[in-house]
This record gives C-alpha cells, structure tokens and sequence, in this order.
C-alpha cells in the first residue's frame, strides 16, 4: 500500500489518487505521527506531499518539486530512485527540511547559502525518518506556494489548526490586527491556489502507482 502524509486536509484531498492519504496539521510532529499510522496500516511506500517554500529564486508559484534527497538536521535521506521517477523527477536535487517555519526571504536566502537546497518544508524529513527506521521506500511531491523572494503575512503563521484546517478566526483576527498585510495575504492566497493547482495536474499525468508491485 502507498502511503501519503499532507501538511492540509486539502491536500489529502488532492493525494487520494496516489494512494491512502493522511493529512497531519502542517507540523513536524504531525508528519511523524501520519506517517507512523500509516506504516502501522500497512504502507509500504511513503509520500510527502503538499506545498513547500521556495530557496532557489528560479522557482515560482507552482513549481513541481520531487527531490532526489531530503536533508534534515539529522542527516540526509535519499529518496527511492525507482519512485522519483515514476513521480517524473528528479526535477530539483535538494530539498530542506527545516523543522519549522521560514517567514522572511533574508532567512530563505541564508538557507539557500548555506545549504544549496532548492526548496524546503517542515515535514518531509520526518516522513522520511520513519521511512527509514521502519524500511519503507519513500519520496517527496510538492510544490511551491512561497517562492525565495516573498515573505509569509502574520495570518499565515496562524492559519492552521491541529488537524490540517484553516482556522478562519485565527486568521481574521490576525487581520484585524494588522491590517496592513492584506495584500501579501491575497498574494500569498493566489500563489497556494496555483501550487494546488499544479499538484492535481501533475497527479493527473501519473500512472496508478498503487497498481506498480514496485511500492
């Protein structure tokens, strides 16, 4: 069975063609816990999945990103060759988990000096630390909702709630408070619909991977 953790229970919803799919809440602990229950249901095969911050200032909105190795803190994860190009990748060398959110293009520009990553995320070292301590092939498919040059609004480090939601009231006093971010926030509105859009459509193209004896 291919397993698939998500940050939102939107993108759950985008992933369900690739396999079962777990939505986490968007945080580091949450994608360990997704990816434990699902290797506990029988996964053989693990996928991050969802939306990502841009490092590398080519990559715009939308960009598809497959990996062909995560590297954490603790060390660097390679990703299952044979499922990155059944994904269609590699098509960026590095992604970076961070374990927390990156707000500020200063901070993405350091990260990007210092480690040469092309992206980065929150969870997909933690989905593959599982894959690893519990033998399971694994892979990243994401996009890029904040490319290296934007920095995230206050709303948006409010906006989800333990379960992958948005939390509209979290947001809209966020917004109230500091009324001045509203353009960022819609900018940042337009740039998650086009990386949403650009995962179904990238879904779309993929073979039925649960039918592939390989994962």
């Amino acid at each position: 069975m291919l397993g698939v953790v998500t940050g939102l229970t939107a993108e759950a919803r985008l992933a369900r063609p690739l396999g079962l799919a777990v939505a986490g809440g968007g945080t580091a602990a949450g994608a360990r816990r997704a990816a434990e229950r699902l290797a506990v249901r029988g996964a053989s095969t693990l996928i991050s999945f969802g939306l990502a911050g841009g490092l590398d200032p080519v990559l715009k909105p939308g960009a598809v990103l497959i990996p062909a190795r995560v590297v954490t803190r603790s060390g660097v994860f390679q990703a299952d060759p044979a499922l990155v190009v059944a994904l269609r990748g590699p098509t960026v060398p590095t992604m970076l988990d961070t374990g927390s959110i990156v707000s500020t293009a200063a901070d993405k520009a350091r990260l990007r000096q210092a480690s040469d990553a092309a992206a980065i995320d929150m969870e997909s070292g933690e989905v593959a630390a599982v894959a690893a301590e519990r033998g399971l092939k694994f892979a990243v498919l994401r996009a890029v909702c904040d490319p290296a040059d934007s920095d995230l609004p206050p709303a948006a480090l409010a906006a989800l709630d333990a379960i992958g939601r948005i939390a509209f009231g979290r947001v809209v006093t966020s917004v109230l408070r500091h009324p001045l971010q509203i353009p960022a926030l819609l900018t940042l509105a337009r740039d998650a619909r086009l990386a949403r859009d650009a995962l179904r459509q990238h879904v779309a193209t993929l073979k039925d991977l649960s039918a592939d004896p390989r994962f």
